[in-house]
């Protein structure tokens, strides 16, 4: 047991519990009240989400299946195949008068429905995420969990320092059923990699967490965290999210202002409050070329923002879906968990695919543990544009991000006076 004391290290075992009740308060003071338990485990989210799923496993042993609603973050799907389990996995919708993209609740049911309760492990939800994803609507499928039976497990790898995340995991523990939600250290707390919180408004679950864990564990990232959580007090903890919060709103408006001078749009995401996309696609479609052809040549900005010494905006290439290779599930008629499921055992049972990627007119093709994924990295199939995204997270100080956004605007200027553009011209006049 993970969390166990240990004879031989009572400083160790002391400062474990410790860094157990502070972690506890801190997701409190974030905004989950309903939360009971937790423990600080040395892994993270990826691995913590799959001791979740084992642990569920020997729980609910004849689940076999996991409910997923889409988010391209390889890491937390991944999680699911190494805990020897199938995903299902469930598209998500477009939400009305918005450019945003939201969990589809009825397809979650149906998708539970079809399999059958009594086989479904859980069903796992994420908030934090790249927009236009927005954090998935955790109290109506917590709604869903209760009235089926079935587990709920939340990918919340970096939603505790949104006030939006935590609210909806409030509601979804009040409202519905929550079995335990994990978070990740480092994104929360900006400590080193290596750890991550799994708390639930109930103890078992998190019980069974602590003993699977096999054997003994670094210190280190309780360390981390427990000097961390001291140093900052409750004032500190509950300053910072405040201040990431106010950032937030001053970004989106600093943001908005810096594209629109170069004719682009912040694109209307209204419920991601950590981050936020613009709409790249007329830059790809200059006066006189070909547009289509042009837009693969979107991914320019990133490696301009990259050799600017800015690292985490990404250019996502969207366009409508390719024709499906004879055999294959077509990317089209996605949305439907059946449909998925079948690409998913087709994939891993019969064909044995490894992960691998395939470039679409413009779009991406990637599959990960034998799911293919149309136009990865947009959350969905299908998405009207392309776009660059942007986030405002905890730590980020107002200077650095002006420092971005002067870089985002020399980027954006190159590229309109060719930059990329031109070497591929030279690319093929050199062939």
């Amino acid at each position: 047991d993970v969390m166990a004391e240990q004879p031989k290290a009572a400083g160790s075992s002391l400062i474990v519990q410790l860094t157990k009740y502070l972690a506890l308060d801190a997701i409190r003071l974030a905004g989950i009240k309903a939360v009971k338990t937790c423990a600080v485990l040395p892994a993270a989210t990826g691995l913590t989400m799959t001791l979740v799923f084992l642990a569920l496993k020997q729980m609910r042993p004849q689940g076999k299946y996991v409910v997923w609603s889409r988010i391209d973050q390889k890491s937390c799907f991944k999680a699911i195949g190494a805990a020897g389990l199938k995903p299902i996995v469930v598209e998500l919708k477009p939400i009305e008068g918005t450019d945003a993209i939201g969990t589809d609740v009825d397809g979650i049911r149906a998708a539970v429905e079809k399999v059958g309760a009594e086989e479904v492990l859980c069903i796992c939800t994420t908030t934090s995420t790249f927009s236009p994803r927005v954090p998935d609507f955790i109290d109506e499928v917590a709604v869903v969990a209760q009235n089926l039976n079935v587990p709920h497990v939340i990918n919340n790898a970096y939603g505790l320092q949104c006030s939006k995340c935590t609210h909806l995991i409030e509601t979804g523990c009040r409202r519905g059923r929550v079995d335990a939600f994990v978070q990740s250290t480092d994104k929360n707390f900006l400590v080193p990699v290596g750890g991550a919180i799994v708390a639930a408004p109930g103890g078992q679950l998190v019980d069974k967490i602590a003993g699977l864990y096999p054997g003994r564990a670094s210190m280190s990232p309780v360390l981390d965290l427990f000097i961390t959580l001291l140093n900052l007090g409750a004032s500190g903890w509950t300053g910072m999210l405040q201040e990431r919060k106010e950032n937030a709103k001053w970004f989106e408006e600093r943001l908005s202002t810096v594209v629109t001078k170069q004719g682009l749009r912040v694109l209307k995401v209204p419920a991601n409050k950590i981050s936020f996309c613009i709409d790249i696609s007329s830059l790809g479609r200059p006066e006189g070329a070909e547009g289509e052809e042009d837009m693969d040549h979107l991914t320019f900005l990133g490696s301009a923002l990259f050799t600017r010494r800015v690292s985490g905006p990404r250019v996502v290439l969207c366009s409508a879906a390719a024709p499906a290779a004879a055999g294959e599930a077509s990317g089209a008629g996605a949305g439907y968990p059946s449909e998925q499921q079948t690409a998913t055992a087709a994939a891993s049972e019969e064909t044995g695919l490894t992960e691998e990627v395939v470039k679409i007119k413009g779009k991406y093709r990637k599959t990960i543990d034998g799911t293919p994924f149309e136009c990865y990295g947009a959350h969905i199939d299908t998405y009207p544009c392309c776009y660059l995204t942007a986030a405002c997270a905890l730590g980020a100080t107002r200077p650095e991000m002006e420092s971005f956004l002067e870089r985002l605007e020399g980027a954006l200027q190159d590229y309109r006076q060719g930059a990329g553009r031109k070497d591929k011209g030279k690319d093929k006049a050199g062939k």
